[in-house]
């Protein structure tokens, strides 16, 4: 088997679990221990790269960010690249998300969401749980900046995930990133887009690399992965894919690091 460089891990339903948002101390250490064995650690999220810096600051310059589910990606402060959709079509989206009733929108810059909420609490939760960077507008449809994701949230759970697919991924990737979210993306678009230009930057092939996920979104990343593993609370699809199947990524990491 080849040798192991790269390890990109899905945080929401596999490192953080249980609704968890924040890092367990000991998660930092192994991941500070795999970058003394040669091993990056790359942390792939449908966030923010604002958000993914302060959930791993102490490891900022150690690891690197595959965020806003494969739109954007960076690995010691430079940007490796970016993805944006045609105004048009995310006007479209935003407008199609506006109509439905009880779901918000999302609009993903590179350092900043943007957000018009039906219900202040939805602001509070991206803003004070989820500790997005998180600006209020009065009207989304003109901010100014270039659109990469745009994003459907749903208090307990999207209703109609149907109807965004048979509508949509034509023209753009539709993905469920967690139960109350789902996530549109230019077409094309996925983790696994993203990982193959991480790889072809650091010059790293895909059977030295590791993924880990457990939702409809880290599909194609395990698919691409030399070593694909999913949690075992994960999605069939998911795990139907994978080779390996953990109970938790610290447990997996602590057996890389000891050569098992």
């Amino acid at each position: 088997m080849a040798k192991l460089k790269l390890i990109t891990c899905d945080l929401d339903g596999t490192l953080l679990l249980n609704g968890a948002q924040s890092l367990r101390d000991h998660t930092w250490e192994l991941i500070h221990e795999l970058r003394k064995k040669g091993i990056l650690f790359f942390a792939a999220s449908g966030r923010q790269y604002t958000n993914l810096k302060r959930l791993f600051w102490p490891l900022d310059e150690e690891i690197g960010y595959l965020c806003e589910n494969g739109c954007i990606s960076f690995y010691q402060g430079e940007q490796l690249h970016k993805e944006n959709m045609e105004r048009c079509l995310g006007q479209e989206l935003i407008g199609a998300i506006q109509e439905t009733k009880g779901a918000e929108v999302l609009v993903s810059g590179v350092m900043e969401s943007y957000v018009q909420p039906k219900n202040m609490d939805f602001y509070y939760h991206m803003r004070d749980v989820v500790k997005n960077d998180v600006k209020l507008v009065p009207d989304i449809l003109k901010t100014e900046e270039e659109y990469m994701k745009i994003s459907v949230y749903e208090e307990g759970g999207v209703t109609d995930e149907k109807y965004w697919k048979d509508g949509f991924q034509r023209r753009c990737t539709v993905v469920t990133g967690g139960n109350e979210w789902l996530d549109m993306m230019p077409l094309n678009v996925n983790k696994g887009s993203a990982l193959l230009k991480i790889l072809d930057h650091l010059g790293i092939g895909q059977e030295e690399c590791m993924a880990i996920g457990d939702n409809d979104n880290d599909l194609e990343m395990l698919k691409l992965a030399g070593y694909p593993v999913a949690v075992k609370s994960g999605k069939k699809e998911i795990r139907s894919v994978a080779k390996y199947e953990i109970e938790t990524v610290e447990d997996l990491l602590w057996k890389i690091i000891q050569g098992e």
